[in-house]
């Protein structure tokens, strides 16, 4: 884990529905349970804030940091997919989008990541689909100065097939099961009334389930193979996510505690 990354689920996973901000001090006590010091946090914070996800504010406690209007709609976006808020039923059309023009192998590279993290997979080289549109994918097209015609469409054959095209779902459905045998030892055995240690984990456990993001759309069921294991690891993360939950959320109220200087006579 990065202190950037840590950073990301620290803001969407708890300061999003606390007021969206907090101080620099608060953000390394937050983080210095995962192991970051406190000149790897500034750092991080630094670079977040240049490439326009965070801005600085003025908060009650002094400086700080919330996310842009930007980090608000991809923390949104990142929420809906790790907790599975979104509606599952699909209306059979897919949206496509279609790349006017190839870019640089950088550019190419570099869009490729971020149109997977939106849910989208490859057809071609020019050509991408997602079982429903994403609110961030104008933003990244315009960001990354690539032309592109978007449009739903249905598929004339079957829809499991061109699903299996675009992503790999046997590799996939093998990750999800060894997400669960890796992680079931270690998360289990968490004490959920140690604070620092619930959050600890609960943090370590969202940043392995969030990697997930980048290679899975959301397909609706009915393009899934039977017995998918991304249910049982979906429910494996939603429960120990909710028996950590309490202690988490004590420890994140307590780094968020203004704290005041004592001085004595």
């Amino acid at each position: 884990m990065r202190a950037r990354s840590a950073l990301f689920d620290v803001y969407g996973g708890h300061l999003r529905e606390r007021g969206g901000a907090a101080t620099i001090a608060a953000l390394v006590r937050l983080l210095e349970p995962l192991g970051f010091a406190a000149p790897a946090v500034r750092t991080a914070v630094s670079r977040t804030v240049r490439q326009g996800w965070l801005q600085p504010t003025r908060l009650p406690d002094g400086p700080g940091y919330a996310m842009t209007p930007r980090g608000e709609r991809r923390l949104d976006e990142a929420a809906a997919r790790i907790y599975r808020t979104r509606p599952s039923n699909w209306d059979g059309r897919w949206h496509v989008v279609v790349l006017e023009e190839t870019p640089g192998r950088d550019s190419r590279d570099h869009l490729a990541s971020e149109l997977q993290l939106l849910g989208y997979g490859a057809l071609g080289p020019v050509t991408w689909i997602a079982p429903r549109p994403s609110p961030e994918l104008a933003d990244l097209l315009s960001a990354e100065e690539v032309p592109a015609r978007t449009f739903h469409g249905s598929h004339e054959g079957p829809d499991v097939e061109l699903a299996a095209k675009a992503w790999d779902l046997a590799e996939l459905g093998r990750d999800y099961a060894a997400f669960v045998a890796h992680w079931k030892p270690q998360v289990s055995v968490v004490d959920a009334t140690d604070d620092a240690a619930a959050f600890a984990a609960s943090q370590q456990l969202l940043h392995a389930w969030r990697k997930f993001l980048f290679r899975d759309p959301g397909l609706p069921a009915e393009l899934l193979p039977l017995d998918w294991p991304g249910h049982a690891a979906a429910s494996f993360f939603d429960e120990q996510t909710l028996r950590l939950a309490p202690g988490t959320s004590r420890f994140v109220d307590e780094c968020l505690r203004p704290v005041r200087n004592v001085s004595t006579a």
